[in-house]
């Protein structure tokens, strides 16, 4: 049996649009002991974005050396800017027994489920194609022809959301986030996760 608390990994996809940033940052309100790691991209910032809380921004180059220097643990070309997931933190933070939380498209995280086999993976999915419109018009932050774009890319991302284990419809932001802390309270009960509770009965026993 293992006496060590084992880390868990949750990868968090959906569509532009989704709503994947206002659900995580409500969750990390309401639970403990979570990090979510903060990826690195290459596209311009929005006006409300912050660097190093929702994207490091970075230069084409400075990606690229890296990427080479084994620095990142997955990426992806998402609409012609590059996305990856440093993996120093993440190693970490697993290490450490935390809750870690991955949000990166659909083409990264089929990679972070093949090296992490017992990783938890959500879809965040909204009502309909209409609304997704609506809240990329409404976020001001790309011009017309740049948000259709990213609503075929989202028509393709809906297909991979019978790849994750969990759909969550973010329809109503307060019932999303209830979903989403419920699932990873659930999934932090799971034995291979709690195996050291059972260590700490039986040496307790021989007390």
């Amino acid at each position: 049996m293992r006496t060590d608390r084992e880390g868990m990994l949750v990868v968090l996809s959906g569509p532009s649009g989704s709503g994947k940033d206002t659900v995580l940052g409500e969750l990390l309100e309401q639970v403990d002991d979570i990090e979510v790691s903060c990826s690195l991209t290459t596209r311009e910032r929005r006006s409300w974005e912050l660097d190093g809380t929702h994207y490091y921004f970075v230069t084409r180059e400075y990606f690229e050396d890296k990427l080479k220097s084994g620095g990142i643990l997955e990426h992806a070309c998402y609409n012609g800017n590059y996305y990856g997931t440093p993996k120093t933190p993440i190693d970490e933070w697993m290490a450490e027994g935390k809750t870690v939380i991955l949000k990166i498209e659909v083409e990264g995280a089929a990679r972070i489920r093949s090296m992490y086999p017992n990783c938890v993976s959500v879809f965040l999915v909204p009502p309909s194609l209409r609304v997704l419109s609506q809240r990329l018009y409404r976020r001001e932050s790309e011009n017309e022809c740049e948000i259709e774009r990213r609503l075929e890319i989202a028509k393709t991302e809906l297909l991979h959301a019978q790849d994750y284990d969990y759909i969550i419809l973010n329809d109503m932001l307060d019932y999303a986030v209830s979903d989403f802390r419920t699932i990873i309270r659930a999934e932090r009960q799971r034995s291979c996760r709690r195996l050291y509770l059972i260590d700490e009965v039986l040496q307790d026993a021989e007390c």
